[in-house]
């Protein structure tokens, strides 16, 4: 029997490493096969998420990089119809909702090739996000549709999907926070930010952006930097920045809010950048990231999978957008939506920081084995054996 995952932006790496682990305990019945479309195509980073993760070297580097969606997803369809008629696999498997996603659960469709969706049922109900439309498609040709929360299932089932075809199993982002927790602890980038020396740690907030609806235009990241310049009158904030993002500060002239500094693998710990209200770094490897947003004390985001991360955590989160697609993160109390409202923005932090979420608010079945129970189904449906 033969498998192919797909990868193709830094989130997928993260749902996709527990999986390829499972799989590698069938050695005999199972081939493992990874492509990675390259769709996120930083090659650095790239690299550092596949060493964090243990992920082995893709049979396949599709190279495909930046472009619209539709040159995108053109691009990606076109390379990977070539992988499968090379390959004849059994099964595809994809997770989340990029372009990656939708480009090869439509050639794997379309070639006979069925279809596993892990990450399947979520719904911002916006139309106007690329991911939502990625989603509603992924969903509609897959024959497996793993989800992570009942509110998926509820979704599917309202949309005609069977409910043979859908599988409640859990989260397999936690699968990977929970296996990496202790080793993210031994990371030193609290150090080389000044945010922690001896058993000294300073408060800090953790902010990420990077979707178009607010990093594209001047007036929804004005907005933001709005509030986040009086919240860092009181609580530095961390900003590791997205190429795209970091591209949008420079072009609207907002970098006057940013310190931007640069973080070497041998750098020596700083006391320095501490005094910085928005201290501004590249993009961070998954194990220092995971460092950082544990020991944070709030986090703001753009992010859906920030947004499952700090539940687990029990780290206040506050969305800057107007919709989730995880609600079961808002029913357990660790997430506000607040839009890009600064008022809104302001009163979600003000709320958080006077009353945090209650610990160990964990949702149902986000208990780091979600990829032994979707490994385990597809080896019962398709009928591999273990060894």
């Amino acid at each position: 029997m033969k498998i192919i995952s797909v990868v193709g932006a830094r989130p997928n790496f993260i749902k996709i490493a527990p999986i390829v682990n499972e799989l590698k305990k069938f050695p005999a019945q199972i081939e493992q096969i990874l492509v990675h479309t390259g769709q996120h195509y930083d090659h650095e980073m790239f690299t550092l998420f596949f060493q964090d993760l243990g992920i082995p070297k893709p049979h396949y580097d599709l190279s495909i990089g930046s472009g619209t969606h539709a040159q995108q997803t053109a691009k990606i369809m076109v390379e990977f119809e070539r992988v499968l008629q090379k390959e004849k696999p059994d099964l595809v498997i994809v997770v989340g909702d990029v372009n990656s996603t939708l480009a090869c659960s439509l050639v794997a469709v379309k070639l006979g090739i069925q279809v596993a969706h892990v990450e399947a049922g979520l719904r911002s109900f916006d139309r106007n996000m690329p991911e939502e439309i990625n989603r509603l498609v992924t969903d509609s040709i897959s024959y497996y549709l793993f989800v992570t929360e009942q509110s998926g299932k509820i979704n599917l089932l309202n949309e005609g999907i069977p409910e043979e075809k859908i599988f409640f199993v859990g989260n397999v982002m936690i699968d990977t926070l929970l296996a990496n927790r202790e080793k993210a602890s031994q990371s030193t980038v609290l150090e080389k930010l000044g945010l922690k020396s001896s058993n000294s740690l300073i408060d800090y907030a953790t902010l990420t952006l990077h979707r178009p609806s607010n990093v594209d235009t001047k007036d929804s990241l004005g907005q933001i930097f709005d509030a986040l310049m009086e919240i860092s009158e009181s609580l530095p904030v961390v900003f590791p920045v997205h190429p795209r993002t970091r591209k949008h500060i420079k072009q609207f002239g907002f970098e006057e809010y940013c310190h931007f500094i640069e973080i070497e693998e041998n750098q020596t710990p700083s006391s320095s950048h501490n005094k910085y209200r928005i201290l501004s770094t590249p993009p961070l490897g998954y194990l220092d990231f995971l460092q950082l947003m544990s020991n944070s004390k709030i986090v703001l985001t753009d992010s859906g999978g920030i947004q499952e991360e700090t539940c687990i955590l029990g780290i206040p989160c506050v969305t800057l957008r107007n919709n989730t697609e995880r609600p079961v993160t808002v029913e357990v109390g660790t997430n506000k939506v607040a839009g890009t409202n600064k008022a809104k923005i302001l009163e979600a932090c003000q709320s958080f920081l006077q009353n945090p979420p209650k610990k160990n608010s964990q949702p149902q079945l986000w208990d780091g084995k979600a990829a032994e129970r979707i490994v385990g189904i597809l080896v019962e449906k398709l009928g591999a054996k273990k060894m």
